[in-house]
């Protein structure tokens, strides 16, 4: 049975942590360039392949004891929280290669190699495994982060211009950080308490 609430926070969450990285300007770039519906199609075959790698990592880790995972997963809200905390602003940003023609295929699968490689081990894929050992709910926990990364990917490839003009990205990281600590000391009250 799929959580409402779950998807919610994981929507949440993983929105707003991946919304300043580089996936946003990379799916702005592709999205100026090609036919933005051939994007995504790339782009959200690429982030289903990595939610489900994550959940499925972050399944194992519930059969850690419990609060043996709580720690673990407390600590690693922390560790990601300082991340983006810490992380500097990237001025310029890698240029991804773009196919020649504007055939489906070859747009659509630049996009997909594009986010396959560069969200592989990335934050939020992280972020997404440790979310689905915390809700012992893979359905909840992998419709959430998909839902999300494909909105942050449509955002940026239909209007990341638009977007970033009203919302810095600086806010929406310390937004992101902020909810992620809060993640973290639940988690390791948690621990603690249990």
């Amino acid at each position: 049975m799929i959580s409402l609430t779950v998807v919610g926070v994981v929507f949440g969450v993983v929105f707003l942590a991946e919304l300043p990285d580089k996936t946003a300007l990379a799916g702005l770039m592709l999205g100026t360039r090609y036919r933005a519906s051939y994007v995504f199609a790339g782009v959200a075959a690429a982030f289903v392949v990595h939610v489900v790698l994550a959940v499925a990592a972050g399944s194992v880790l519930t059969l850690l004891p419990q609060r043996l995972l709580q720690a673990i997963v407390g600590v690693l809200f922390l560790a990601g929280a300082a991340v983006l905390l810490l992380k500097k602003d990237d001025g310029d940003e890698d240029e991804a290669r773009t196919p020649a023609d504007q055939s489906f295929w070859k747009v659509a699968g630049s996009g997909f190699m594009l986010i396959l490689v560069a969200e592989f081990g990335d934050l939020t894929q992280i972020m997404t495994a440790n979310l689905a050992a915390r809700y012992d709910d893979p359905l909840s926990v992998g419709l959430g982060a998909v839902l999300a990364l494909w909105a942050v990917a449509g955002l940026g490839i239909v209007g990341g211009r638009t977007l970033m003009r009203y919302v810095p990205l600086k806010l929406i990281t310390k937004i992101a950080a902020l909810l992620m600590l809060a993640l973290a000391g639940f988690s390791l009250f948690e621990a603690i308490s249990a």
